[in-house]
Parts: structure tokens; C-alpha cells; sequence
């Protein structure tokens, strides 16, 4: 019953009929990449109070599974965006002392790096807060961080997209492979 709301809802909302097979190919793709996702990051960050997984990841998830069409949501942002915010956080963290200030100096840097580099992905901006409030463990990283788990978890939620977009009517990857 739910379900059939959330498709009615989607239905009216776009003015035009969504397949059901579609809105439950995108949730069973993002609950597959958030789910190997998390694996990868447990093993990274196992210490007490770390995320299981970076918050980012699911709000790519959403956009790579939930808006899989949008400009934002191509193979290139998602892993150069996090790359980069990911690089400018910790690079942040290390150079500016105060939380407050370095998350603020981020946010700007990155977004301004991903537009010069033509791979706007908005998650990109938790990433790097994800760098500089992150915890110890997310500390102790360094910029190592910025490939484990960051571009892994960019790697997976990709190739997951990538699969699941074959069984798509319309593949919103085609032009990218």
C-alpha cells in the first residue's frame, strides 16, 4: 500500500506515468551499493562512535539510483566530486585549526573545484565536512581517506549504477560506457 502511494505521488508530481519496475530497481540498487558501501567502510573505520558508513554515500545513492537522468549524477561527478571535497577536507582539517572556520573555507573550495572541474556532485560538500568533524578514526586516515573509503565507496555506488541501469527502459549511463 505504501509503495503504490509513493509511485501515485511520484506519478503526479513528474506529470507523467513512472514504471514500477524502475522506482523498484533504484531502491533495490541503492539498498545493494549502501550496503557494500557500509562493508568496505566498517572495515576502515571499526572503531567505536564511526559511522558504519559516510553519510554521503546515501545521498549519492539517492541521486544515483532516485535521479539517475540528472546532470549531477554522472559517473564522472560522483567520483571526481567526492574525490576533491574529500581532498580539500582533509587538507582543511589539517591547516585550519577551528572546526567552525575550516568547514566553512570547505564548502566554498570544493564546490569551486568541482565546478572547474565540470563534476558538480552536491553529497561532494558532506564529504568533506565528513573529513574535518569525521572523528579520530576519519583523523588518523589522513588523506588516505580520500581513497579509502571515499573513492571506493564512489567505485561501488557506480559500478552497482552501472548494473543496475541495464535493466533500465532508458539507461542513463549509455553515453559514459
Amino acid at each position: 500500500m505504501l509503495i503504490s502511494c509513493i509511485i501515485k505521488q511520484n506519478q503526479l508530481s513528474r506529470g507523467r506515468l513512472v514504471e514500477n519496475n524502475e522506482l523498484i530497481i533504484s531502491a533495490v540498487g541503492a539498498f545493494i551499493a549502501v550496503a557494500i558501501a557500509g562493508f568496505f567502510s566498517n572495515i576502515i573505520l571499526t572503531s567505536a562512535g564511526s559511522p558504519l558508513i559516510i553519510a554521503s554515500a546515501g545521498a549519492s545513492a539517492m541521486l544515483m539510483f532516485g535521479l539517475p537522468h540528472s546532470e549531477v549524477s554522472r559517473p564522472r561527478n560522483l567520483v571526481v566530486g567526492h574525490s576533491i571535497s574529500a581532498f580539500v577536507g582533509v587538507t582543511c582539517y589539517y591547516s585550519i585549526p577551528d572546526a567552525l572556520l575550516s568547514t566553512s573555507v570547505a564548502i566554498p573550495v570544493a564546490l569551486v573545484l568541482m565546478h572547474l572541474l565540470k563534476s558538480m556532485h552536491p553529497p561532494g560538500g558532506a564529504t568533506a565536512i565528513t573529513a574535518i568533524i569525521g572523528g579520530e578514526t576519519v583523523h588518523q586516515l589522513g588523506y588516505a581517506f580520500v581513497i579509502m573509503p571515499i573513492f571506493m565507496n564512489s567505485l561501488v555506488l557506480l559500478v552497482v549504477a552501472l548494473a543496475v541501469a541495464s535493466f533500465r527502459s532508458k539507461n542513463p549511463f549509455e553515453s559514459y560506457l
